[in-house]
């Protein structure tokens, strides 16, 4: 086998693929592979350090309760245990981590303080000598809690009548003074009044965990000069940074993130969950200190990607052209905001999809259960919104027996047509590659589809 030497400029260079390219329609290697295959790859727990301590948590087994007392003597009295931690131990325990782009409020604490919102929320961590030990004090921490009900569905949760679990007063996140993040372009009404035919379904999806590999862990090192230096597999180590400094407040620069290579993350590893902690006892006990999720942990208390409902109404002339689309979006956002209120402002912009429609309404609601907080997942608050509307798209072209590309091509947007949150589409491109999909699967289109172009305003081709 030849050996390839990926820093050979001219190892990139194909014209016969693609002239004035040099990777396109080329197998480029990775430039990591040969360490992943290899195992010289490091990852932060290769890493190792004399006096290393763990941190583990005493995590709630309630959904929604009121902590009513806690009481750690006998984890602090158990072998090993160098230090116990609670809410009390966190200098700014109340944070959100999009703070950082202006959304807030903040509304998560780092340790539960007088109330539990998820099973699983951490209430007390312990930091001991060994990983045993600190697991062994966990198990000792007693905490009495009055059970409250809980709120497990996005729509029950919208409810007037249900019990609110959040401090700010609402199951809901607060967008300029709405319920949601709201699209309202034409006369949606109107454009139902004037359809052939009206179709409404409903689309839904669970949680999904990203179950990466390497689970989500850091090593926190303190330095000679007084800074602490955090090995992480953080996929945001400006965000893990700046948020650690503010929660444990410090400044920035007395902490150094060293990140590295990521055991899969898929957006999951953005949240800042064990660096403040890691770094809180590092502090306290003048040791590294390594806090990091057990798999069970990863798959129960990790961010997963957010359950969403969608309820989509269309208006449809015979012709095939969508006049009036509607829709309600709900996304599961868990017990905390995390990256939620964002996804649901991506999935609003995105509505109605890569679609011309003269009238459009859309509420996205971003809602507050009782479940684990969701967060970023490869695409969230696009992902399963496309899926919903691609779904709705091929059922109504079944039901009105159109073509599928057909149908779509109809519809699709064009450079220079304004999108339902008023931005000009440009780029689009959606049109060409319908084209060229149907071409390479022999899917035959009539001419007049075929002369369609996204570059063409829309009226100005027969």
């Amino acid at each position: 086998m030849a050996k390839i030497n990926p820093i050979d400029p001219d190892y990139f260079k194909d014209e016969r693929a693609a002239p004035g390219f040099k990777v396109i329609g080329t197998t480029v290697p990775r430039s990591d592979a040969l360490g992943h295959v290899t195992g010289r790859t490091e990852f932060f727990e290769d890493r190792t350090f004399p006096n290393l301590a763990h941190l583990k948590i005493h995590r709630s087994p309630h959904h929604h309760a009121l902590i009513d007392s806690v009481d750690t003597s006998h984890a602090e009295q158990t072998p090993g245990v160098l230090r116990v931690l609670t809410y009390k131990d966190v200098p700014a325990n109340w944070y959100g981590v999009l703070r950082l782009i202006g959304i807030g409020p903040d509304d998560e604490p780092v340790l539960a303080e007088d109330r539990v919102i998820y099973k699983g929320e951490p209430i007390v961590a312990v930091v001991a000598d060994s990983e045993a030990a600190a697991l062994e004090g966990a198990s000792r921490v007693r905490v009495s809690y009055t059970e409250l009900p809980a709120v497990l569905d996005v729509e029950e949760a919208m409810s007037p009548d249900a019990p609110i679990i959040k401090r700010a007063g609402t199951n809901y996140f607060v967008y300029e003074g709405h319920h949601s993040r709201r699209i309202r372009f034409g006369d949606v009404e109107a454009g139902f009044a004037r359809a052939d035919h009206v179709f409404d379904w409903r689309y839904s999806s669970a949680p999904i965990e990203h179950a990466p590999t390497e689970t989500t862990g850091c090593i926190v090192v303190p330095q000679s000069n007084g800074r602490l230096l955090i090995h992480s597999n953080t996929q945001a180590a400006f965000f893990t940074l700046d948020n650690t400094a503010l929660i444990i407040n410090r400044a920035p620069t007395d902490l150094q993130v060293k990140g590295g290579t990521v055991g899969g993350g898929f957006g999951g590893k953005v949240d800042v969950m064990v660096e403040p902690l890691a770094c809180i006892a590092a502090t306290l006990t003048n040791r590294p200190v390594k806090f990091v999720y057990t798999r069970e942990e990863e798959m129960q208390v990790s961010s997963p990607r957010a359950a969403e409902r969608i309820y989509i109404k269309d208006g449809v002339l015979s012709d095939g052209r969508i006049v009036a689309r509607k829709i309600m979006l709900y996304v599961d956002a868990g017990a905390y905001a995390r990256h939620s209120p964002y996804g649901a402002t991506k999935a609003a912009a995105h509505l109605p999809g890569p679609y011309t429609i003269p009238n459009v309404h859309a509420d996205c609601h971003c809602v507050y259960t009782n479940r684990t907080p969701s967060s970023a997942m490869r695409g969230f608050g696009v992902t399963i919104a496309d899926f919903a509307i691609e779904s709705q798209m091929d059922r109504i072209a079944r039901a009105l027996d159109l073509d599928p590309l057909e149908f779509r091509l109809r519809n699709a947007y064009r450079d220079g047509d304004l999108k339902a949150h008023r931005k000009v589409a440009s780029g689009t491109a959606l049109i060409e590659v319908i084209q060229r999909a149907a071409e390479l699967v022999g899917h035959e289109l009539p001419e007049e589809y075929r002369a369609m172009s996204s570059t063409t305003p829309r009226g100005a081709q027969a």
